[in-house]
């Protein structure tokens, strides 16, 4: 091969896998692997919050922090901090244990990287002889902050949608509504 033609193909691998180069999964598997210790029928050690203080620090993005410090103003319970009162990663009250999770890197696009996140948590609530249930699916929409891959936002594809709207609605209207109240 010429030298030019080699540089060619050179550069052009290499501006292929510079977009594949970081692995922006790491973030992902640490909430993937609590949510299957969460839900396990045999949790092997003590279960963490998704958001607790020190996450949001280290695997969220600036952006979803700000987001969830201002939900978090209005917690769903009053002997709780956070504003859900539902499992956002399995997106319910009741799940069973998480089967086949499984994690995938998708090419980035502009700054955002996607990992599709699927799997099984409705096989326990199946009737006999039924077929099986659609698996769940999540899309974490990861960023680089710091040098470091962050969750910006988490996507459910259903009409949940994205996490981080769901936290600025939910600042939005407690806002409204403690202003209603406070006339």
């Amino acid at each position: 091969m010429r030298p030019a033609g080699l540089a060619l193909v050179l550069a052009l691998s290499g501006s292929a896998s510079a977009a594949w180069a970081a692995d922006m999964t790491g973030p992902v598997r640490e909430i993937m692997d609590e949510a299957e210790r969460g839900w396990s029928e045999t949790p092997a050690g003590e279960t963490r919050d998704y958001f607790d203080a020190e996450r949001l620090k280290r695997i969220y993005s600036r952006d979803f922090n700000r987001a969830y410090a201002a939900a978090a103003k209005f917690p769903a319970y009053e002997d709780s901090s956070s504003p859900f009162d539902y499992d956002v990663v399995v997106s319910g009250q009741d799940s069973c244990t998480l089967q086949d999770v499984r994690i995938e890197q998708k090419p980035a696009e502009a700054a955002v990287t996607p990992v599709d996140v699927s799997f099984d948590n409705k096989h326990c609530l199946a009737e006999e002889g039924a077929p099986p249930p659609d698996r769940s699916t999540l899309i974490f929409r990861m960023v680089e902050e710091d040098g470091r891959p962050v969750i910006d936002d988490i996507v459910r594809p259903d009409a949940a949608g994205s996490l981080k709207g769901e936290l600025d609605e939910i600042a939005r209207v407690a806002a409204e509504e403690a202003g209603k109240d406070a006339q």
